[in-house]
């Protein structure tokens, strides 16, 4: 899925198919933002009145290289996590047998598609890191683009936690669903309020 042209990508998105949805959205949109912080390091290395962050900055490049590479991964994880999802509304519940095991079959598939949403809103927090860093060390010129970058991590973080809660509210374990949302407030709370911090102290660099 990730080999997909732009127009191909989305004109599934605004198909019928069940993937690519929201979680696959939220993953290009954290890759957009990984790019744009690479961006930014690009135009950084090289200029003489950055040489003091030279080596900061370079390693940088490799590890948004490999995180934005992991952000596109997640589409393709995403897609076969919700899959079962769809197949265990096509399952048969006639008899109480095949309601147990379609009962059964549903809960773990919805666990499984709560649980890559997850995985994105922990990787954004490290993406979010790296981030403010270059907010403070790369180049002023293309500083926005952190504002940018921030912004679309924020879009794919609160994007990320509609699937977990869209998929727990289902969950007929609800000491486990209660543990899952706990866990995606807490995440939220973190880079939500880590990306408005960045975005503010851009906002006054670009502004004053």
């Amino acid at each position: 899925m990730k080999e997909m042209t732009i127009n191909e990508f989305l004109y599934h998105l605004g198909s019928k198919e069940p993937v690519p949805g929201g979680g696959g959205a939220a993953a290009i949109s954290s890759a957009m933002g990984i790019a744009l912080g690479q961006m930014v390091a690009n135009l950084t290395v090289g200029k003489k009145k950055y040489e003091e962050y030279e080596d900061e900055v370079r390693e940088y490049l490799h590890i948004l290289e490999r995180l934005k590479q992991e952000s596109l991964e997640f589409v393709e994880k995403d897609a076969k996590a919700f899959l079962p999802v769809t197949k265990a509304y096509q399952l048969p519940k006639n008899t109480p047998e095949e309601i147990h095991y379609r009962n059964q079959f549903m809960e773990e598939a919805l666990l499984g598609a709560t649980m890559v949403p997850m995985e994105i809103m922990e990787f954004l927090l490290k993406v979010i890191i790296i981030l403010e860093r270059l907010s403070k060390i790369g180049t002023r010129l293309a500083i926005s683009d952190i504002g940018v970058a921030v912004q679309c991590c924020r879009s794919s973080l609160l994007s990320s936690s509609m699937n977990v809660f869209i998929n727990t509210k289902l969950m007929k374990n609800k000491e486990k669903s209660q543990e899952l949302e706990e866990k995606a407030r807490f995440l939220m709370q973190q880079g939500t309020k880590k990306c408005d911090e960045i975005f503010e102290y851009v906002f006054d660099q670009i502004t004053n």
